[in-house]
C-alpha cells in the first residue's frame, strides 16, 4: 500500500506565491511520473503539471511561466511552486504517482485547497 500526503495549501492574495509538496511512503520501489491535478467547484479535474523520474516537464498553458514542478526522488516527494498566482487558480489540488513495487499503479493524495483572494 501506498500513502501520497499533500500540503502547504491556504489562501493567499492574488500576486502571492505558495509552494505545495506531496510525499509518497509505503511499499514502493521506484516512481516513474508524479503530477499535480486541480479541480474548482463545478468543473473537471485538470493536470496542472507533471514530471517524470528523469526530471522532463510539462503544464497546462494557464499555468506555464507561473509554476514550478520538482521532484526529491531520494525523499519520494514532489513539490508544485506556484508564483503570480490568480483567484482562477482556486481548487483542490491533488498529486499522483506512477508508483512500481511488484507492478505500476497509479496512486492519488486526498487533495489540499488553494484560494486565492482578497
Amino acid at each position: 500500500q501506498v500513502q501520497l500526503v499533500e500540503s502547504g495549501g491556504g489562501l493567499v492574495q492574488p500576486g502571492g506565491s505558495l509552494r505545495l509538496s506531496c510525499a509518497a511512503s509505503g511499499s514502493i520501489f521506484s516512481i516513474n511520473a508524479m503530477g499535480w491535478y486541480r479541480q474548482a467547484p463545478g468543473k473537471q479535474r485538470e493536470l496542472v503539471a507533471v514530471i517524470t523520474s528523469g526530471g522532463s516537464t510539462n503544464y497546462a498553458d494557464s499555468v506555464k511561466g507561473r509554476f514550478t514542478i520538482s521532484r526529491d526522488n531520494a525523499k519520494n516527494t514532489v513539490y508544485l511552486q506556484m508564483n503570480s498566482l490568480k483567484p482562477e487558480d482556486t481548487a483542490l489540488y491533488s498529486c499522483n504517482a506512477d508508483v512500481y513495487y511488484s507492478d505500476f499503479e497509479v496512486y492519488w493524495g486526498q487533495g489540499t485547497q488553494v484560494t486565492v483572494s482578497s
